[in-house]
């Protein structure tokens, strides 16, 4: 029994740091809605899928750790439902946020008094050769000093006109810093924990492994696709492992929903629970959680066929498992539904009979209506789920 209470114990804590977490990077940074927060905590802690309904136990081991937090006058929950924040909490997040600013302004003010050095130096006919000899010392030292603190800190002096941005000179300095596994998870603006496990919700189920990399700016190390254990059926999310804490934050803070294919994704800290360290990140960069394995690492539709990897620029898709009842009026608005506007259609026949396959092909204008048009693969057509795939 008391080995059972300190396992409980134990997630309840696990959990409460998440909760802290999420707030943190929530639209305000100050407080959430207690099921809202209560969804996003346990879908990021692997114990809802998404979608589902959450259990007792989870709502259980939820109540627990936010008793927890409120014991530790850490957040408090009011009548109307909202978790909020304790000023102390925000405080520590502001004081992580400090520790990163750039020292540019040290930097200057070093510059400046060096100038100011050089300028007053002038050649002494009558000087004493120790006095010349001791400022020549002198110099030399400050100039290393100097030399130092440039290596240190980012030349471009564009930095310091927005602090709290995170531009791409700062992201390439760290990301060279992160080749340290040390430096990979140390606390950062807008990531105090320094989680680089992410949780992302609502993905379009067109979504592949190079489409989601690019959308994150290249920084994704490991994703896992999560699908059903029995069927395979993808269900629109996945935890992906970024390459450090800063580039994890920034995905919250500047790619957390934006449009995917047409989708407004969700992003969400997940922090790596006790237990998991093992297993997290995965072996290979891509995995799936079922049985299913998906070719190309592509997510895949709702439990049928995967669909490849997309030809660059494609502008047609393959339209398969059709009713015989479709039409061309019938498949354009099928696809306006996303706004994807149709170029053309053409159907397929059976040479002998003439007789309708089922399937055929369709041309976009653009690219971008052939993505929006590709997630909508698995969907229901005339009572049929429509067979997508990118074609030549």
């Amino acid at each position: 029994t008391m080995g059972k209470r300190k396992s409980i114990d134990g997630d309840a804590s696990s959990l409460a740091t998440s909760i802290i977490t999420i707030i943190i990077s929530s639209k305000n940074g100050k407080s959430m809605e207690l099921k809202e927060l209560r969804t996003a905590v346990l879908t990021a802690s692997n114990l809802l899928s998404d979608g589902a309904d959450v259990d007792k136990a989870s709502k259980k081991l939820f109540k627990q750790a936010v008793k927890i937090l409120e014991t530790d006058e850490k957040v408090s929950l009011n009548a109307d439902g909202i978790v909020k924040l304790s000023k102390s909490e925000r405080a520590k997040s502001k004081s992580a946020d400090k520790e990163e600013e750039p020292k540019n302004e040290k930097k200057k003010q070093k510059k400046e008094k060096k100038r100011k050095k050089e300028s007053k130096i002038e050649p002494e006919l009558d000087g004493d050769d120790d006095d010349d000899n001791e400022e020549k010392e002198q110099m030399s030292e400050e100039e290393s000093v100097d030399s130092d603190e440039e290596k240190n800190t980012t030349t471009n002096d564009e930095d310091s006109q927005n602090d709290d941005n995170i531009d791409t000179t700062e992201d390439d300095n760290n990301n060279t810093a992160n080749d340290d596994p040390k430096d990979k998870n140390k606390p950062c603006k807008g990531n105090p924990q320094g989680v680089t496990r992410l949780f992302l919700g609502n993905l379009p189920f067109a979504v592949s492994e190079p489409t989601l990399s690019t959308h994150l700016k290249d920084c994704v190390t490991h994703i896992k696709w999560i699908t059903d254990k029995e069927t395979g059926k993808f269900y629109g999310s996945a935890f992906v492992e970024v390459d450090n804490s800063k580039n994890a934050a920034k995905c919250l803070q500047k790619i957390n929903g934006t449009q995917l294919m047409g989708r407004p994704i969700k992003i969400n800290f997940a922090p790596v629970r006790a237990g998991e360290e093992t297993d997290w990140p995965p072996r290979s960069r891509v995995i799936t959680g079922g049985k299913m394995a998906n070719a190309g690492g592509q997510a895949g539709g709702a439990g049928i066929k995967a669909m490849s990897v997309k030809p660059e620029g494609c502008c047609k898709l393959f339209i398969g498992n059709l009713s015989y009842e479709i039409d061309d009026e019938g498949i354009t608005k099928f696809f306006m539904g996303v706004e994807a506007e149709v170029k053309s259609v053409r159907w397929l026949h059976h040479k002998d009979s003439g007789d309708f396959k089922g399937c055929g092909y369709v041309d976009f204008w653009k690219t971008e209506a052939c993505e929006k048009a590709a997630a909508l693969n698995g969907k229901t057509l005339i009572g049929r789920p429509i067979r997508i795939d990118w074609t030549d």
